[in-house]
């Protein structure tokens, strides 16, 4: 399944690891935010949340980076890229 069809169908959790401070900035409705450097610490709340994770950041690095580590660990995950880009989707669904 595609991440444009995840996000349209509102399955899974979004989570963007960009900082606390990028986040209040800006972000997805009812996203979750958990820092890059945060996802060791927080593996037991992340396995908790409903899969599967739709990762994203400001542009896809941070996300790209968090779903090759979080995927080695056996977490279903997909890198959406950009948390704009997530809104983006969102926005379209909610005018169709």
């Amino acid at each position: 399944m595609n991440i444009e069809k995840l996000i349209k169908e509102n399955q899974g959790t979004i989570v963007d690891v960009r900082s606390e401070m990028e986040f209040s900035g800006g972000h997805v409705k009812g996203s979750l935010n958990i820092p890059l450097h945060e996802l060791p610490s927080r593996m037991e709340e992340i396995k908790a949340l409903k899969a599967p994770l739709i990762l994203c950041c400001a542009s896809g690095g941070r996300s790209g980076q968090a779903y090759m580590y979080l995927k080695q660990l056996g977490v279903d995950c997909h890198n959406a890229g950009s948390w704009a880009d997530v809104k983006y989707v969102i926005s379209q669904t909610a005018n169709n």
